[in-house]
């Protein structure tokens, strides 16, 4: 078996900007451009950074929703930047979404009998009488109850919706899962409780999550290793509790600050961002960051940073995008 499941190199996601009378191509909006990443077998990698960086465009990259402009995504040791239609149809039934808004995604139209029964029926798998008896199970795995079948989507609260939505995506007992933001658009009070039956689900079928987020505190809670992204690219990586506790990038450091703490003489040595995240249709040049970074230099609006290891590491166990590594004293 591969050590990774996922291998991601260089991948690149375009977009064209038509204009004009005739819809000529005036631009490009650069939503992915050239991450790399690995993931190994039963972990969860975090993926994390504002909105607008590109995480939910990389996540459908990767599970082939969009057809990458450049660069390779290998999974379970097949390259699906290249496969046609048919082939990647034989390729889902490993690779599964989960989505951030668990009423868009369902049909609304479909019963949840039907909604569940439709991986089955795609992939030719089982019969009428299997298809109950798998269906009934899935439901139990996920926490409803079997009344729930003949209901449709507009009938249920947003934490039970996304358990129908996980339900789907795990009815073909997938290898690994993309979740979207699977919990943003939920309460608090039932996040934890999406969250809890996540990690059940992957301890009991062995699950290997990519786990899309914007909350850092949410991304610490599930994951093994994090990646933070910004503006397209890959800023930095490394473990959940090294990066915690050592942030070797600016904007690694402010979104950590950006987590709520009781303490005001602790926000008030925080590293707060001030404006947005430029436009993906012009990307500043040099390190994308320099036009919020409290620590530019001159050479930090030419140069682009490459992924190097952490001052202090080796390897890759903790990489940072950074041209002023270990020279940054960050406010503790």
């Amino acid at each position: 078996m591969a050590d990774y499941l996922l291998e991601v190199e260089n991948l690149k996601m375009y977009f064209p900007i038509l204009g004009g009378v005739l819809r000529h191509r005036v631009g490009w909006v650069y939503a992915v451009d050239g991450v790399s990443l690995r993931v190994s077998p039963g972990e969860t990698l975090g993926l994390v950074g504002e909105s607008g960086c590109g995480k939910t465009t990389l996540g459908r990259t990767i599970a082939r929703l969009h057809k990458p402009t450049a660069g390779q995504v290998r999974f379970d040791g097949k390259d699906l930047s290249r496969m046609k239609q048919r082939e990647l149809r034989e390729v889902r039934r490993d690779l599964q979404m989960i989505f951030q808004d668990p009423f868009e995604s369902l049909n609304a139209r479909h019963t949840i009998q039907e909604i569940l029964q439709e991986p089955f029926i795609i992939h030719k798998i089982g019969s009428s009488l299997d298809l109950e008896e798998e269906i009934l199970q899935l439901l139990g795995r996920v926490g409803l109850d079997d009344d729930v079948l003949t209901r449709f989507p507009h009938e249920f609260s947003g934490g039970q919706r996304q358990r129908i939505g996980i339900a789907r995506a795990i009815a073909l007992k997938p290898k690994m899962v993309i979740c979207d933001e699977p919990v943003s658009a939920l309460d608090v009070s039932i996040q934890s409780q999406i969250l809890n039956l996540l990690l059940e689900l992957q301890t009991e079928m062995k699950l290997t999550y990519l786990f899309i987020a914007h909350d850092l505190a949410v991304v610490k809670h599930i994951s093994d290793s994090i990646a933070v992204m910004y503006l397209g690219k890959i800023v930095e990586y490394a473990d959940a509790d090294t990066l915690y506790q050592y942030p070797a990038h600016p904007y690694t450091h402010a979104l950590l600050s950006a987590i709520p703490i009781p303490d005001p003489d602790v926000r008030k040595k925080k590293n707060i961002l001030s404006g947005d995240v430029p436009s993906s249709i012009h990307p500043p040049p040099g390190c994308v960051f320099h036009t919020r970074c409290p620590y530019v230099r001159d050479f930090c609006k030419e140069t682009v940073p490459g992924l190097e290891p952490a001052p202090g590491t080796s390897g890759e166990h903790h990489m940072q995008a950074c041209l002023r590594a270990g020279e940054i004293d960050f406010p503790s």
